[in-house]
């Protein structure tokens, strides 16, 4: 019987008809469907000079070929093209198996599209070494191995900012409690922009750990993070990046930002539900304890001893969602085609658009920067006399428009500055004029009837 290496690092003999099996896959000879990008590999142009066809792109969204609505509520999670609904539908039709279990040739074929899914992770990231990615099933989840994983004891110091989602607060606040660390918070401005003369003044050699979004899910402004980590690293501290909304929404280098951790959640950037992704650096994730324990992170157990596996296998207890893998390699081939330097560019000109209607409105009040350059993809807003609810409720009933309402999962940046809430349209590379246009429309029409 022939050697057979599967990447992941598993080697074995294997039979003469399954090793055959393992060539075919390993070259990609598949029925129907490639299984890491989806059916619909032929339209993988979408890029015209500097400018997005977005008019090929809504066609590859079935909510928006189907309908007549607005989504404007993509920082929460986006829509899914057709190439990424494919590729989760190819796993479970054509070979619905354990990957790293198993060693029959459908077992292969997931593990093996388990491990080209983790490469192309990386590369997406700037990151050579796959096994520096976690599969995870958010960015909480991420966020949350890093907190509970990376042995912080009473006195240590985490230093992060105060318009942090409750996914990088809970914790913190918890192990405040039950372990006595200490908790420091870098103030922002009123209208949430990072002042890095602030944090320079809270980085004391007593912070262990900076842990910081990378950009609001709130005002979408973001911080720098590469000065940052210089300064942390400076100081012995490491870095732990929420990522959530900055990953779907501009070119991220982990190698060039150097980082030592950095979470992200796919499902904000077309991936699956429930679908996440930890980076760490090798030597940080060789001392970084797992936050569950059980089937695939150990190499060997006794009645009295275990025995962890490596990176990243010791992290990914249980079975894993094979489908939500391999789709977020089809999300990730659908951004790479269309280049997220041009998702940057389309998003910005959308949220000048905003603004240039908005603007002189003068019941609508911004929550974030005036600069709609530096507000990402995220536009939140009060109108005067209304609750945020009453807004989202209003515009999804009268004009099949969605949006998000409410504290968005940052409850102590309202409650520091006063604000019950406030409505927040986010948008994304399928959005075009019209739908700003339309929504804009929809949200003057608000102002002149209910403001007070």
């Amino acid at each position: 019987m022939p050697d057979a290496t599967i990447p992941g690092r598993l080697s074995f003999k294997l039979p003469t008809d399954v090793f055959k099996s393992v060539i075919r896959t390993r070259i990609g000879i598949f029925d129907k469907t490639d299984l890491l990008s989806g059916t619909r590999k032929s339209k993988i142009c979408y890029v015209i000079g500097v400018r997005m066809n977005v008019s090929d792109i809504r066609k590859d969204f079935p909510t928006i070929r189907e309908g007549n609505s607005v989504y404007l509520d993509s920082a929460c999670q986006t829509l899914r093209p057709y190439q990424v609904i494919d590729a989760i539908t190819s796993y479970y039709k054509e070979f619905p198996a354990c990957g790293g279990r198993s060693v029959h040739s459908m077992a292969t074929k997931v593990s093996m599209a388990v491990d080209r899914s983790r490469e192309k992770v990386a590369s997406f990231f700037g990151c050579k070494d796959p096994h520096s990615f976690i599969f995870t099933k958010n960015c909480t989840e991420g966020m949350n191995i890093v907190a509970k994983g990376f042995g912080l004891r009473k006195g240590d110091s985490v230093l992060t900012t105060d318009m942090e989602h409750n996914s990088n607060h809970v914790q913190w606040v918890e192990m405040a409690e039950d372990i006595g660390i200490k908790r420091k918070i870098v103030r922002t401005s009123k209208n949430g922009e990072f002042d890095i003369e602030n944090f320079k003044k809270e980085m004391t050699k007593d912070v262990k750990l900076v842990s910081m979004v990378h950009t609001s899910n709130v005002t979408g402004s973001s911080i720098p993070v590469k000065e940052i980590t210089e300064i942390a690293h400076d100081m012995g501290a490491a870095v732990l990046i929420d990522g959530a909304q900055a990953a779907p929404h501009m070119p991220v280098n982990l190698k060039t930002l150097d980082v030592d951790f950095y979470a992200v959640s796919v499902h904000k950037m077309l991936g699956p539900s429930g679908m996440g992704i930890l980076y760490g650096k090798e030597e940080r994730l060789k001392k970084l304890r797992p936050l569950i324990s059980g089937g695939g992170t150990v190499g060997l157990a006794t009645y009295d001893s275990v025995k962890l596996t490596v990176h990243p296998e010791k992290f990914e207890a249980g079975l894993m969602d094979y489908a939500g893998v391999i789709g977020t390699s089809a999300a990730l081939d659908y951004l790479s085609k269309i280049g997220m330097k041009n998702v940057e560019k389309h998003i910005a000109s959308l949220q000048k658009r905003i603004d240039d209607e908005l603007r002189n409105v003068m019941s609508i009040t911004t929550v974030g920067p005036a600069d709609p350059s530096k507000r990402s993809g995220i536009f939140s807003f009060n109108i005067k006399g209304m609750g945020s609810h009453d807004i989202a409720m209003m515009l999804d009933n009268a004009d099949n428009i969605m949006i998000r309402s409410g504290m968005h999962c940052a409850h102590p940046f309202f409650v520091s500055r006063g604000l019950e809430g406030c409505a927040r349209a986010s948008l994304y590379i399928y959005n075009n004029e019209d739908d700003i246009l339309r929504f804009t429309a929809a949200v003057k029409k608000l102002a002149s009837t209910f403001s007070k």
